[in-house]
């Protein structure tokens, strides 16, 4: 099932809607989209957790959400 505009705003908020676009563009879930929040906003905690490293969209989303970041 496709991620609604409802489900992106729900997680980062008020938003852009090239951002929504550009997220919906992707065919990532609302779930992949939770978790690349989560990897935005709580990395180390995340590692710390030995959880796996983000999957191609969910790394995708991220660089959506945080242009900015240097790899």
């Amino acid at each position: 099932m496709p991620m609604t505009r409802e489900e992106i705003v729900s997680v980062l908020g008020p938003t852009d809607e090239t951002l929504v676009a550009d997220i919906l563009a992707t065919s990532a879930s609302f779930e992949e989209l939770r978790e690349a929040w989560a990897w935005l906003n709580g990395e180390e905690a995340l590692m710390g957790e030995g959880r796996p490293l983000p999957g191609p969209r969910v790394a995708e989303l991220i660089d959506l959400l945080d242009p900015d970041e240097k790899d």
